[in-house]
């Protein structure tokens, strides 16, 4: 009963946040394939003046009618439920998300998946490095190999143009070329191999 009290209070947060969609936070992002992680970490650490920062994550993500809807688990006790929306393009593209932070991914995962349905899981070991208003991360996808991700996290005073000019100048320092952009989320990967 507590976990679905719990399960209840965190879709009810992220439920007010959509229900202003332009108070949403957003952020300016792009995905690619990365064929050489040692040589994309030593630039990234170059750029960011660290060696990044190692996180593991298990996402799960559930059955949802718009958007995407996922649970993070950071493998410590801690977690995120997620809602975001991005269009399924390469380069970059606008993404709106909302965050509820969790003590208790394992209980909010079960109720989820009992009431919504489990769409699929990505399991990955991520290396953040931050380079200015970007979080670049280099993953490794189980199932899936070496992938980066930049996430230009936008200022209320800036335009979505100035945030994909970050990211297209952020690209051109890593070495990440228009041939190894991706669409969609890891998730999606992953389903299409399965079929």
């Amino acid at each position: 009963m507590l976990n679905l009290r719990v399960a209840l209070g965190a879709l009810g947060s992220v439920r007010k946040r959509l229900s202003s969609s332009s108070a949403m936070p957003s952020n300016v992002e792009i995905k690619a394939k990365v064929s050489d992680p040692a040589q994309f970490a030593q630039k990234a650490a170059e750029l960011s003046q660290s060696e990044g920062r190692i996180i593991r994550q298990h996402d799960t993500f559930f059955t949802c009618s718009r958007g995407r809807l996922k649970l993070r688990d950071f493998m410590d006790g801690s977690g995120q439920l997620i809602f975001y929306q991005r269009p399924d393009t390469d380069g970059p593209k606008l993404s709106r998300y909302s965050i509820s932070p969790t003590s208790d991914p394992p209980g909010l995962q079960a109720v989820l998946s009992d009431a919504l349905g489990v769409k699929g899981e990505v399991r990955k070991e991520r290396r953040l490095f931050l380079i200015g208003q970007t979080r670049v991360h280099l993953d490794t996808v189980e199932g899936l190999g070496h992938y980066m991700e930049l996430e230009v996290v936008m200022r209320p005073e800036q335009s979505v143009e100035e945030g994909q000019q970050v990211a297209e100048g952020l690209m051109q320092q890593l070495g990440v070329s228009q041939e190894s952009l991706v669409t969609g989320a890891y998730v999606d990967l992953i389903l299409k191999q399965q079929v």
